[in-house]
């Protein structure tokens, strides 16, 4: 199937997935992109932000008025710019503006059209991350996910998680293989569960990062760990999979010994109760959480038997480099 048909594709799938998503809202994954492309890779100064609240709400009664009247305010008069800054909103709260009711409080940030880093949850500098050239953590708590380069976060973003009975599991893992499109093979028979930018890091289960429909609400998956489009297509190119004695980077390689881990993946977190809570709302003025990561990623416990493996073979190395001395 060729990009361009992508967004029927969401649309289809969507269509198709209502039942299972119900009560849940999309998030406009053209819209999310235009905030995420501020990106500024090599640039890690990020100007303070505090938060505030925003009532949603208008005498009159009326939503359509009481929408207008918050793109004029977040817009500082220019209601096109405040359509423009809603859509960060949409991101850090996880709702849909046009999905609002009469009374619904937001958080608002005091600045606009920053680096979305600047919004973070995690850290902005990980020290124990400081020798590792990539390194990924999914925090289920919050339902982000953050990526390091020697230990400065180079980006961040939502995710979606696996649902009850089907969560997605904690520990330290590894990418593997990848493919940019692939069929669930937990599809129905007459519901092909479509993904593309497909990254494996848990090979027996089959557990990877894709994008797929994104529900602003709990987690939902069979699983995997579900990113907007444009979170999944970067992930997929920047990060490394394994190497294997079978050679490629795709399904097949895993016919292979594991020659060399792929990028570290750190799954973190607790399963969220409800909603997920990326800001503390209990005082008078909200709050942003701040994720509390491991003093080193080695301190995770391994999540299959590849880390325990390889856990063993750098211990080796190191108990004989020590030796040496």
């Amino acid at each position: 199937m060729k990009r361009t048909g992508v967004l029927i594709l969401w649309a289809v799938v969507w269509g198709l997935t209502f039942q299972t998503a119900l009560a849940q809202s999309f998030l406009d994954q053209e819209k999310i992109e235009a905030v995420l492309s501020a990106y500024e890779v090599d640039h890690f100064y990020f100007p303070p932000v505090s938060y505030s609240y925003f009532i949603f709400d208008d005498t009159s009664g009326s939503r359509i008025l009481a929408r207008n009247m918050m793109y004029k305010e977040l817009g500082e008069g220019d209601p096109i710019k405040g359509q423009e800054r809603a859509v960060l909103l949409e991101l850090l709260n996880r709702r849909l503006i046009d999905d609002l009711q009469l009374g619904d409080t937001l958080v608002v940030p005091s600045r606009y059209e920053l680096d979305f880093r600047a919004y973070s949850p995690f850290p902005h500098y990980y020290e124990g991350a400081a020798d590792f050239d990539k390194l990924v953590i999914l925090d289920k708590t919050t339902q982000a996910f953050a990526a390091y380069e020697y230990g400065d976060l180079v980006r961040w973003g939502v995710i979606n998680t696996g649902g009850p009975g089907y969560e997605t599991p904690s520990g330290r893992f590894n990418f593997n293989w990848k493919e940019e499109f692939r069929t669930s093979l937990l599809s129905p028979e007459d519901e092909p569960w479509d993904m593309y930018w497909v990254f494996n890091f848990h090979d027996k289960r089959g557990i990877h990062v894709h994008q797929y429909a994104f529900p602003t609400g709990p987690p939902t998956s069979h699983g995997c760990v579900r990113l907007l489009d444009a979170d999944a297509r970067w992930i997929y190119h920047w990060a490394d999979g394994w190497k294997t004695r079978a050679g490629g980077t795709g399904y097949e390689s895993r016919k292979g010994e594991v020659i060399q881990q792929g990028t570290m993946v750190l799954v973190i977190g607790t399963e969220p109760t409800g909603d997920p809570k990326v800001f503390d709302t209990s005082g008078p003025e909200p709050v942003l959480v701040q994720i509390e990561l491991p003093e080193h990623p080695y301190d995770v416990p391994p999540g299959t038997e590849q880390q325990k493996k390889f856990d063993r073979l750098r211990k080796n190395r190191s108990s004989k480099s020590t030796a040496a001395r």
